[in-house]
């Protein structure tokens, strides 16, 4: 009814503006603006609940703020093209129409019903009320009772016997597995799981509903509440520090914890959940590239479920022989919304429904298959004895073509055991959920029956058993959650270790480089990604009087407040406010203490805004004092007017890229002199060594020969014309993704440039 009505405020706005309101500058602006964001507001809420079914939820900020490296983007891409397009001419038309009275004179009272209509519009979309809520839960008071229900276990085993082998299902819900809704389906691994513990009602809570979250319900006992200041979650370099999880466990008594899966590791933060919690050997879409068969056999997300599952039993074996105590997590990918993905290698690649053919179901029939082999493997190995064996759903689907068959029964997620010391073959359903799996497979092992939330289902009670609406009571229980991250509120006194790239304050550890605003009782976390813009750019939206703690590369802020440090690649600690005082701070030891001091200053908005239009210059346009081109830096000499081909800096230089340009190509602000040398430190990468590469400045050419490893070569050059440019070409560029940043597309490499310099004969400075 919400959205009925809002949709009817925002035409009555859009009608009225356009027919009465006549001429106004102001009063146009701010009614498009509102309009606008009635519309961007609904448009979020769609594409977030064509993702999850549940609208704007905690998973789609988790995500959003947080690593989508990864993210298998491929067949949203048109959609997002066409989602943009669709938006502009929204807005176009939306400008056109409500300046169909724009010859007519202003009227007050029109304009200010219109955008009070407006208003009302945004505040009753459902995409407000959503946000609003998120936003509301973030700063409630909890629940008190959260202390009597949350139990740490403890930390170890005492002498463990049993290896441990859990399967992730990806979307892998039991509902699949009902055979009267969905007749031969899931034949294989159906059969497998009536031969063990099956848990048929497995209820999905709040803060479960994702794979990340599904992970850490099932390991940690907890919902993944996380707080969303400033990308907090993004940036810490632990993953609920205080929580004691089952990889926790098994580490402290003795298992080697191993993780397989085809996606990227990065995506969501699942590296720094699992390392922060027991996990050592971590395989993902980057690391299994050069131990798998087929390296190119991917689809969108990574390696398909054959290849991850065949990597997986290779693991096992070796493990097994080794005779180490072991546990072994692996989570499969095919299954994966919104049509799934079928690996070649399936034996049924197509399951019909009302007589087509839908992707969702072929794709879970192929992948339980998959998993049955495995398990098949598993069973008939002399290990099997050794070892449980735990298959579970992440989550319930999320909204794919399958979701109006789903949806027509109780859904429920997958978890079931398999013992191979003790054969036991039961349904039971006892009313639990997937909080309850770690505490489970804990209890299995000999270890508590408990794990945060979660209650062994075997010898305790589930708290789904004992709250008669237990979504609401985690939704209760958000705000404690949140606080096991240990969130810092203040920062006084901090630790930068400059060999682990970290910064420790307030007993909280975050990833560097970072930026953090400070305020009374609020420190915000403002990360550096793959995916968000430089600190550099996110501190220029700082208020004038917004303290700020900055922790980068010295060059980055050398321009800004400390021009001897302009080409140190060192850490440095810059604090202060825009429009009063910053210093600079040069982090010289590997331990490097330091502490904040933000004085109350007068503030000068000249000062301000001469901060905020140097912090926003590009890095091409970036200028320093040196008497070479020095490549790891961002920027060029003052005497350079332009350059291009050019890739970003990294810690020892910058590569050409031929992505950018087929030359690369330096142009100075002066002619160059008419006899000069070229000091070139540089090297070339994979076939372009020992190549001729040419070097030009007007119409002068010399030859340059590199190695893969870094030399410097001198060319002496002629220059009767006075050209102004160097040039070279790179004879071989060869697309590759070393030393890429995840996620981005593969760049074009020729040669590595460390620094080069051009001198004048008698070795005299060029200017």
């Amino acid at each position: 009814m919400s959205e009925l009505l809002s949709i009817a405020l925002f035409l009555a706005s859009v009608a009225l503006y356009a027919w009465k309101a006549g001429r106004n500058t102001w009063w146009f602006a701010a009614t498009l603006t509102v309009l606008g964001l009635f519309v961007v507001l609904n448009i979020t809420l769609y594409a977030s609940d064509y993702f999850t079914g549940d609208g704007i939820n905690d998973a789609v900020l988790y995500t959003l703020t947080n690593s989508l490296t990864g993210a298998g983007i491929g067949k949203y891409i048109l959609p997002g093209v066409g989602v943009a397009v669709a938006l502009v001419a929204v807005f176009g038309a939306l400008g056109w129409v409500l300046r169909r009275r724009r010859h007519h004179p202003h009227h007050v009272g029109y304009s200010l019903a219109a955008l009070l209509l407006a208003l009302a519009s945004v505040d009753a979309s459902p995409a407000f009320h959503q946000i609003s809520e998120l936003v509301k839960s973030q700063s409630r008071e909890g629940d008190p009772d959260f202390a009597a229900y949350y139990k740490e276990p403890s930390k170890r085993i005492d002498n463990p016997q049993l290896n441990l082998v859990y399967i992730y299902g990806e979307s892998l819900e039991r509902t699949y597995f009902d055979n009267d809704a969905f007749p031969n389906l899931t034949p294989e691994l159906g059969r497998i799981k009536d031969e063990g513990i099956d848990f048929s009602n497995t209820m999905q809570l709040p803060g479960t509903d994702y794979t990340i979250a599904g992970m850490v319900a099932s390991q940690c006992g907890i919902p993944l509440f996380a707080p969303f200041e400033g990308n907090a979650s993004a940036s810490v370099s632990s993953f609920f520090p205080q929580n004691i999880c089952l990889g926790d466990i098994l580490k402290n008594s003795g298992y080697e914890n191993y993780f397989v899966q085809g996606a990227n590791l990065r995506f969501a933060g699942k590296d720094v959940f699992l390392k922060s919690h027991g996990f050592d050997h971590l395989f993902g879409a980057e690391e299994l590239k050069t131990t798998v068969a087929d390296p190119a056999y991917r689809n969108d997300w990574g390696f398909y479920d054959d290849t991850v599952l065949e990597e997986t039993w290779k693991k096992f074996e070796e493990l097994s022989q080794s005779g180490k105590r072991f546990s072994l997590f692996a989570l499969t990918v095919d299954t994966h919304h919104p049509d799934g993905f079928i690996s070649r290698t399936c034996e049924r690649k197509r399951y019909d429904v009302d007589g087509k053919k839908n992707l969702s179901f072929s794709a879970v029939s192929c992948s339980q298959e998959h998993i049955a082999a495995l398990i098949e493997k598993i069973k008939a190995s002399p290990y099997f004895k050794n070892t449980v064996i735990v298959v579970s759903s992440d989550h319930l689907a999320m909204k794919n073509s399958a979701w109006d068959y789903l949806n027509k029964h109780d859904r429920s997620n997958l978890f079931f055991v398999l013992r191979g010391d003790r054969p036991q073959q039961e349904t039971l359903a006892v009313k639990r959920n997937t909080m309850d799996n770690g505490a489970t497979v804990l209890d299995i092992l000999g270890g508590d029956n408990y794990i945060g939330l979660g209650r062994s289902s075997l010898s305790g009670q589930s708290l789904s058993g004992i709250f008669i609406n237990m979504k609401e009571k985690i939704l209760a229980w958000k705000p404690d959650v949140i606080r096991l991250w240990n969130f810092p509120k203040e920062i006084k006194n901090f630790t930068i270790d400059s060999q682990k790239n970290m910064i420790a304050f307030s007993g909280s550890h975050f990833r560097l480089p970072l930026l953090l605003r400070v305020s009374d009782q609020r420190v915000e976390p403002l990360p550096e990604s793959e995916y968000s813009a430089p600190l550099r750019f996110q501190l220029a939206d700082f208020a004038p009087r917004d303290n700020f703690v900055w922790v980068d590369r010295c060059y980055k802020m050398g321009q800004l407040w400390s021009p001897e440090l302009a080409l140190s690649t060192d850490w440095c600690v810059s604090q202060g406010q825009l429009g009063g005082e910053q210093k600079v701070q040069h982090v010289d030891k590997p331990q490097w203490k330091g502490k904040t001091t933000f004085r109350d200053t007068l503030i000068d908005m000249e000062r301000y805004k001469g901060n905020v239009d140097t912090l926003k210059v590009v890095d091409n346009d970036i200028r320093y004092k040196a008497d070479s081109f020095v490549f790891n830096v961002a920027g060029a000499p003052e005497e350079v007017k332009q350059f291009s081909g050019i890739s970003r800096p990294e810690s020892w230089g910058r590569w050409s890229n031929a992505q950018l340009g087929s030359d690369v190509k330096i142009e100075y602000k002066e002619p160059l002199p008419e006899k000069f040398d070229l000091v070139i430190t540089a090297k070339a990468y994979g076939p372009n060594a020992n190549k001729p590469i040419p070097v030009r400045v007007g119409q002068s050419e010399q030859v340059l020969t590199l190695v893969n490893d870094v030399t410097t070569t001198t060319l002496h050059f002629d220059n009767p014309t006075r050209s102004n440019t160097l040039t070279i070409t790179p004879p071989d560029p060869q697309s590759t993704n070393e030393g890429n940043i995840l996620g981005h597309s593969p760049r074009q490499l020729g040669i590595g440039m460390v620094a080069w310099a051009a001198m004048r004969s008698r070795s005299s400075r060029v200017r």
